[in-house]
């Protein structure tokens, strides 16, 4: 990077550090004051404290950062403009786009974290620190998890849980697995086991009490007498994940993509607007990193006619786009929970449009 690209880089950095951890530390520090009582009882270790933190942020991350890449933006471009440093780059030859390239740079490479956190980190901790407050921030109450019931539509086969060994449900107590007669609702065979495992991707069965029945639902002799004797067995055509089993237990908001998706492959039983509304949250998901990209293409142009006309305008016509886009998404979301737009169209909608706009905008500034 050249001399140039490394000065606007800096200017950049430092606005837009001070406005995401700003942002970060408000929502901190209100939690804080509601949860602080709480957490010096239960005597969290302060890892515990900062993980629970950033997982309480992670869900929010989504919108704070593009926030934050938006007023970044507006001030470094006004603060060109203010000192004349944009009409000097622009008279020693620099491209309107070289100056911006920086800025877009950043923008870009946020929006490969906030899909990273998207992805891996809110599907991993973020109900946690939702059941972890709920529960007073009990740790040890939070690991008793109990009841869990699966059914796995597509295979016609119920998981009954008693409780997790671990958070991860690699391990399990109490199990009862029904695999169903297919198309006809029947039970032709039952597992129960005092525990279960989940290892090199197939499920370990402890003690394991094998059942088996004819299509009237009459217990009959099994087939395999010394295979059903084994103390410990495996399981190979019970083909569920420990994540299928935890989907159970989480709200919708806090699966990636991949698990929302493997979801709706393995429930054909769900209704019509419940197949919509995971179709639309997994499209939307995916695609909703390219705000950052999108919102700072608004917010240069924004800065440089903050910093050649009115500071006002400037930035009172970014917050306008900034507000837009999302009340165009939650527009586009409720069409597509009702039916009345696909999803896909409904989920790429405010991207399309304002990824247009933005261009436009960032042409005119040139």
């Amino acid at each position: 990077m050249k001399t140039l690209g490394r000065y606007i880089l800096r200017e950049y950095l430092v606005p837009l550090s001070y406005c995401l951890f700003g942002f970060i530390a408000i929502y901190v520090l209100f939690e804080l004051f509601g949860s602080l009582s709480r957490m010096l009882e239960a005597k969290l270790p302060m890892a515990t404290i900062v993980q629970y933190f950033c997982a309480y942020v992670s869900p929010f991350f989504r919108y704070l950062a593009p926030a934050a890449l938006m007023l970044a933006a507006l001030y470094t471009m006004w603060n060109f403009c203010r000192h004349s440093e944009l009409v000097a780059m622009r008279a020693s030859g620099v491209s309107f786009l070289a100056i911006a390239r920086p800025i877009l740079l950043v923008a870009l490479l946020m929006a490969g974290f906030v899909a990273f956190v998207n992805e891996w980190y809110v599907p991993r901790y973020g109900q946690w620190a939702k059941r972890l407050r709920n529960e007073r921030f009990d740790v040890e109450k939070l690991e008793r998890v109990n009841g869990i019931v699966y059914r796995n539509a597509k295979s016609d086969r119920t998981w009954t849980i008693d409780a997790l060994a671990t958070p991860d449900a690699r391990h399990l107590f109490g199990v009862k697995v029904v695999q169903d007669y297919e198309n006809s609702g029947g039970p032709m065979m039952s597992v129960i086991a005092d525990r279960a495992d989940y290892l090199d991707g197939e499920w370990w069965f402890e003690n394991p009490t094998v059942h088996h029945y004819d299509a009237a639902g009459t217990e009959v002799a099994t087939p395999t007498p010394d295979l059903d004797a084994m103390k410990l067995r495996v399981f190979p055509t019970f083909r569920e994940r420990p994540s299928d089993l935890l989907m159970q237990n989480k709200e919708r908001k806090y699966n990636s993509v991949r698990d929302k998706f493997r979801y709706l492959r393995t429930n054909h039983d769900l209704s019509e607007d419940a197949r919509r509304e995971w179709l639309y949250d997994a499209w939307s998901q995916a695609l909703s990193p390219l705000a950052c990209i999108v919102i700072t293409l608004f917010a240069i142009p924004a800065g440089v006619i903050s910093g050649r006309q009115s500071v006002f305008k400037g930035i009172l016509g970014a917050l306008c786009m900034f507000f837009a886009y999302y009340g165009i998404e939650i527009t586009c979301m409720v069409l597509a929970y009702k039916g009345w737009l696909h999803h896909i169209p409904a989920a790429m909608a405010p991207a399309a449009i304002f990824l247009t706009l933005g261009v436009i905008a960032f042409r005119r500034a040139r």
